[in-house]
Order: structure tokens, then C-alpha cells, then sequence
């Protein structure tokens, strides 16, 4: 198991040094908040594990964040509830105490996986529902042609889909989800048509896999993808996804309820 960093990281990621300005480029989308809202139905009591800076939090449910980053936690707004310091694997509560329990962005963060998820499960009556990227499909983003140690890195970090399913249990969906060509969440993908957002370093910080890899490597990356969109060279082979309105790549919702 990964030990806690400074700020209480507790995955493989050190939010306390690339959290700082993560609020700035990881805003909800309320399209994709739309398909969480819908995978937990009726919920009234949520316990949001991987909380972050509170993204995709319903005010219209009762949510309980959960989240070990202290630099995280320190950028919720003042509408949201204070997260719990604690981490997915060993989560401070009774079993069944909620109606649901969810995750976004977080999965691929934690040092035990399976651990985490059966926690979610012990801890909700109800759905679990984990928002996360399926690793299979992670290298056919166009990404892949600048930066392939990034997205690599983000395959070898994900769990596979199977693995999520057979953790916890009961009758499980996978279900993709679209992506607007607009998305306010500033995950990779979610610039498939906005190529030039990824030459700032401030949306690839908020990005944790750029933070596996060495300076070279960003600056590489930045500079190829630079000489193509300045050449047009970019447009030439992937031009088309400026156009479109969304783009199903490896975005899925993961959703178990107990049989």
C-alpha cells in the first residue's frame, strides 16, 4: 500500500504538487454530472470517495465526501461540506450507512482497488457508481501520437473494467459516455477537438498522468503538437473532430446494485 504523502496523498499521484490550480481546469461538466445523476437514482444519503475539489457533487443530495489530500480538500468552494480525511480503503463508516456511493476520476489513484471498491460496497445499500476511463481503449485518443509515454501511463494506471465489475459485485452495467466537444472537466479527452488547450502546462498539470513522466518528455510533447497545429498538419489527419458535437472515447460509468 502507497504510504501518505505530505499533504495526506494517498495514491500515486502527489496532489499536494500538482493540485495546486486543479479547480482552475477541472470544473464539472453538467452533461456527464447528468449520467452520474441518472446511475444513482433515488439516492438521498451519497458518500463521495476520491472527493477532490468536489466535482460532481449533487447539492440536492445529502453527499459525505471523502478525500486524504489536504490541497484538495482545501480548494472546495464554501457551498460544498468539508471532506473526511480518510482514504478509499478503509472508509470511517457503518456498513450500509448510505443510500449510494460514488467515485469519479479516483479509481486509478488508489493503492488497493479492490479494497476500495468492496468498501463502497460495504458502506451503500444502494448503487456504486464509478466514473472512470476503460484502459483498452485509452491509446486510440490522437493524444497518442505526441504524447504515447503519457497515455501509457494512463493504460497501465486504470483498472480493467472486469476487474471493477468482478470487485464489486452484484448486477453490474458499463456504459460509455460522451464527451461535448465544450467539456468544462479538463481531463485529455475532453480536448479531442481543442488540441491547443494541451500546449498549456496548467491543463496538462491538472491532468495526473503528465505527472509521471519527465519535463523532456511535456516539452516534446508540446512542441510536436505545436509544429502540427501551426503547419496544419494536426487538422490535416484529425481536423474532423473539431466538428464533432461529442466524442466517445474511453469515458465509462461503471454502475453495480446489489442482486
Amino acid at each position: 500500500m502507497n504510504a501518505r504523502r505530505a499533504d495526506g496523498s494517498a495514491g500515486d499521484a502527489d496532489y499536494g504538487t500538482i493540485g495546486v490550480g486543479y479547480a482552475d481546469h477541472r470544473r464539472p461538466e453538467p452533461r456527464i454530472e447528468e449520467f452520474l445523476s441518472q446511475a444513482l437514482g433515488d439516492a438521498r444519503t451519497v458518500v463521495n470517495v476520491g472527493a477532490g475539489a468536489g466535482s460532481y457533487e449533487s447539492t440536492a443530495r445529502e453527499v459525505t465526501p471523502v478525500e486524504p489530500s489536504a490541497s484538495m480538500r482545501a480548494q472546495r468552494p464554501a457551498h460544498l461540506p468539508p471532506a473526511v480525511d480518510a482514504v478509499a480503503e478503509h472508509l470511517p463508516f457503518d456498513d450500509d450507512a448510505f443510500d449510494a456511493a460514488m467515485t469519479t476520476f479516483s479509481v486509478h489513484q488508489w493503492s488497493d482497488v479492490k479494497a476500495g471498491l468492496r468498501e463502497m460496497r460495504r458502506v451503500a445499500r444502494g448503487p456504486v457508481v464509478v466514473l472512470t476511463c476503460d484502459p483498452d481503449l485509452v491509446r486510440d485518443f490522437w493524444l497518442y501520437a505526441y504524447a504515447p509515454e503519457v497515455l501509457d501511463t494512463e493504460a497501465r494506471r486504470y483498472p480493467a473494467i472486469a476487474d471493477l465489475a468482478d470487485a464489486l459485485g452484484g448486477r453490474v452495467t458499463v456504459r460509455p459516455v460522451p464527451i461535448p466537444v465544450d467539456c468544462t472537466d479538463g481531463f485529455n479527452e475532453a480536448y479531442y477537438a481543442r488540441p491547443e488547450t494541451l500546449l498549456d502546462p496548467g491543463a496538462r498539470q491538472a491532468c495526473s498522468a503528465w505527472s509521471f513522466v519527465d519535463e523532456p518528455v511535456r516539452e516534446r510533447s508540446a512542441r510536436d503538437l505545436r509544429r502540427d497545429l501551426e503547419s496544419g498538419a494536426w487538422d490535416a489527419r484529425f481536423g474532423a473532430l473539431r466538428q464533432q458535437p461529442t466524442y466517445e472515447g474511453s469515458l465509462v460509468l461503471v454502475r453495480s446494485v446489489p442482486e
